[in-house]
């Protein structure tokens, strides 16, 4: 398996490589410009004396280069001086975003708490309620259980995000009146701090909504999975076997089939955790959530080419690493798989 772990981590390296000039190409080939923004009445000459400050008027190879070298190189640097106080990254250029004129990272690590609490504990939440539903409605095939999983896992899957979301705002911030314990806030407060149990309460409302979106539509997903993976199980020879020596029919679906069935199951967990970054950015816009989602959004808008490359490759790392994890976890869970 450590063999395997790094010959992967080896060959990762390549892959990254080419996401990145994948993206950059495409950044690059994609109409606007940055100084589109700036005010008619700037002279020109003060115009291209930006966009050289930019580093727009340095070919794209160099522009590449140098922004490999800042996410890869100097970036860790600045992590390492926050860290252990040291200084190798002082006086080094950074990946500076067009739009702020500030560094790329240390706005993505403003937002990154406030996209945690909400995505991150949507999907959190998502796999704890899926999981059980889909061994409870497999083993239970048919029943009224069955039924109602069923159901509300396709309307989670087949209703889009959006229409949810405003579908809770309408019935929850409007419908019911200010004040009202059924009330929630449609608009999310990022500048809330917990500090007391106020304003714990607070912050619990404020993220009902938009992690009970998430986590309906990742749910019925994972729920899915699950349900068809444990069918697939239950009618192996094995499963006959176990229960033809005396096991208990609890250790038989606990340990033997739910082990087996959560290897397919792996995939589609380890795998969503990048893509829910993704496809979390239209549940920002609804709520107001100030994370990852929506500095992505507003990048594209204000065509912040340095922002809006550095996320998505982020993105793509974190792709690269769960499919890793994916991996890693199937020798785990079934011992007759093997990489070495």
């Amino acid at each position: 398996m450590l063999t395997f772990t790094i010959r992967r981590l080896l060959l990762a390296v390549p892959t990254l490589l080419f996401i990145a000039l994948v993206i950059f190409a495409l950044l690059k080939l994609a109409p606007g410009d940055p100084m589109a923004q700036v005010p008619l009445t700037v002279p020109p000459e003060v115009k291209e004396k930006m966009r050289e400050a930019l580093g727009l008027g340095q070919p794209n190879h160099v522009q590449f280069y140098k922004w490999m070298v800042q996410f890869f190189v100097i970036e860790p640097q600045v992590i390492i001086d926050h860290i252990f106080g040291t200084s190798f990254a002082e006086g080094k250029l950074r990946v500076i975003s067009w739009q702020t004129r500030s560094p790329v990272m240390d706005i993505i690590w403003q937002r990154m708490p406030q996209t945690l609490w909400v995505v991150g504990l949507s999907y959190v939440v998502a796999v704890i309620i899926a999981v059980p539903i889909g061994v409870i409605s497999a083993y239970r095939q048919y029943s009224w259980f069955d039924q109602i999983g069923t159901f509300v896992s396709m309307i989670g899957f087949s209703v889009p995000t959006f229409f949810t979301g405003v579908l809770l705002i309408v019935i929850f911030s409007v419908l019911i009146p200010t004040g009202s314990f059924f009330w929630l806030p449609s608009i999310y407060d990022t500048t809330l701090v917990v500090d007391s149990w106020e304003t714990l309460g607070k912050q619990i409302r404020q993220m009902i909504m938009p992690v009970f979106v998430l986590a309906l539509y990742n749910a019925a997903q994972i729920s899915r999975f699950m349900r068809a993976s444990m069918l697939d199980n239950l009618n192996q020879d094995y499963v006959r076997t176990a229960r033809a020596k005396g096991l208990t029919e609890k250790s038989v679906v606990l340990v033997h089939v739910l082990r087996n069935s959560m290897i397919p199951v792996v995939t589609v967990i380890a795998l969503g955790v990048p893509t829910i970054f993704g496809g979390s950015l239209i549940t920002e816009q609804i709520f107001k959530v100030n994370g990852i989602g929506q500095l992505l959004i507003t990048a594209i808008q204000a065509n912040d080419l340095p922002m809006v490359q550095t996320i998505t490759f982020i993105f793509a790392i974190l792709i690269v690493v769960f499919n890793l994890i994916a991996d890693i976890l199937y020798g785990i869970l079934d011992p007759r798989i093997r990489y070495d």
